[in-house]
């Protein structure tokens, strides 16, 4: 199979030594379970070597994929897509409408990618059938088991009766593979060289908390990282709305995202990190892995991680294939450093006074209409040129889903652009647009 045109869709000209590994062991006899960081190329690891298992001409779900979040799901989907294949990929997930998901499935996807739950939905309501599938992929397997889906997970095993080929994945080392998954003689395939060349190219430090206000000092520190991508983890969603509700009285452009949120908000809060909207995403462990987010310069561990696995997992947003970043520990008068750490951290000393990071460059349109409405880029950038009046260059990343449209436009274009366009149609439809916020 010539993987040329499908490499040339990711900008890609050769694949990792990783997935050069995994190329090569799972098309063979064993069951496999691949583990590599974060950021390593796992998803394509798996995706392409299991496009020659797909028989054609069979309209029904051969190759499914197991994963514990709807973030995690969306971007494998996303992933097959751009791989420009024939063959149709389906998604399912917790907060999207079943409906939707109902429609889609009438005709059998190849590929079905979904959260546990999700999953067995279809199942128990008859609209899928796993008879015909013959390989299950159980991408981030530790955290699916962490996030209490084991009995959904078992009963999605038992009504896969033909399955000839198993794949676990994981950025830390498996303990242990409960007897449900019945993995047959595996093939370990480990890459901690690439956890070794993250350590290498990760610089850690750490803060100091003067006084008893940690908030303080973590705005003082974002004040002097500026408007660089960053993401801040905390422990509990209230300390996240607590610094989100921070920022806003500085009126300082963020995301935050824990499982407290809606779907379509947590999406919105990545779209915009991805677009350059914002640059703080404030975040609970839900956004430590499977996402789908760009280059990460800092990382600032608000609470201390309470393992090492937990590290690893925030750390590896960032330093991540080839690029460096920074890892920050903020500790406050009661908190020491993890006993995990290899090395000790430098301390970085905050500045006596607060500076305001710089507006971000872009802000965020929001359009009322997305792929279930026939909307696509070209009708998107078509609009805004000719009856918004930007250039090109004023124009950045652009995002389209079910129902819904996000565009970057030049903070300083954006009011003006969307006073111009606001009475306008997209494809003979008035549609609503306004900010996002």
């Amino acid at each position: 199979m010539n993987y040329a045109p499908i490499l040339s869709n990711f900008n890609i000209t050769e694949l990792n030594e990783m997935q050069k590994a995994s190329m090569e062991a799972i098309p063979g006899l064993n069951d496999v379970i691949l583990i590599s960081p974060t950021g390593s190329g796992k998803t394509l690891a798996f995706l392409l070597p299991v496009l020659q298992s797909i028989k054609p001409g069979l309209n029904e779900i051969q190759i499914l994929i197991l994963v514990p979040t709807r973030e995690l799901a969306i971007q494998i989907e996303k992933v097959f897509k751009q791989m420009g294949t024939d063959n149709k990929v389906n998604c399912c997930y917790g907060g999207h409408s079943v409906r939707i998901e109902e429609n889609n499935l009438q005709q059998p996807p190849t590929v079905l990618v979904g959260t546990p739950g999700r999953i067995v939905h279809h199942l128990r309501h008859e609209t899928i059938k796993l008879n015909t599938t013959h390989t299950l992929i159980l991408d981030e397997f530790d955290k699916s088991l962490e996030f209490g889906f084991k009995e959904e997970m078992e009963y999605i095993v038992k009504q896969c009766d033909n399955l000839n080929k198993r794949i676990l994945t994981s950025a830390t080392a498996l303990k242990d593979i409960p007897e449900f998954v019945r993995i047959n003689n595996p093939l370990t395939i480990q890459y901690t060289n690439e956890h070794q060349q993250l350590k290498s190219s990760l610089i850690l430090k750490s803060v100091r908390v003067k006084g008893d206000d940690k908030v303080e000092a973590l705005m003082f520190l974002l004040g002097k990282i500026g408007n660089k991508p960053t993401i801040v983890f905390c422990n509990h969603r209230e300390t996240v709305n607590r610094i989100s509700d921070q920022l806003k009285a500085f009126k300082i452009d963020h995301g935050f995202y824990h499982g407290g949120l809606e779907q379509i908000d947590r999406e919105k809060a990545l779209i915009k990190l991805r677009n350059g909207s914002i640059s703080f995403l404030i975040t609970t462990d839900l956004a430590s892995r499977g996402l789908d987010i760009p280059e990460i310069e800092f990382i600032i561990h608000y609470h201390l991680p309470p393992t090492e696995e937990i590290m690893i997992h925030r750390n590896g947003r960032t330093a991540r294939m080839n690029a460096s970043g920074t890892a920050y520990f903020l500790l406050d008068h009661e908190d020491y450093l993890p006993r995990f750490l290899d090395e000790k951290p430098k301390e970085e000393i905050l500045p006596d006074k607060f500076v305001l990071p710089k507006p971000n460059a872009w802000k965020t349109l929001y359009i009322a209409a997305g792929k279930k409405d026939k909307i696509s880029k070209m009708d998107i950038v078509g609009m805004l040129i000719q009856k918004g009046q930007l250039l090109k260059d004023e124009l950045g990343k652009i995002e389209i889903l079910d129902h819904s449209a996000y565009v970057a436009i030049q903070s300083d274009k954006i009011l003006k652009t969307l006073q111009l366009v606001r009475v306008e149609k997209i494809k003979n439809k008035k549609i609503r647009m306004e900010i996002a916020t």
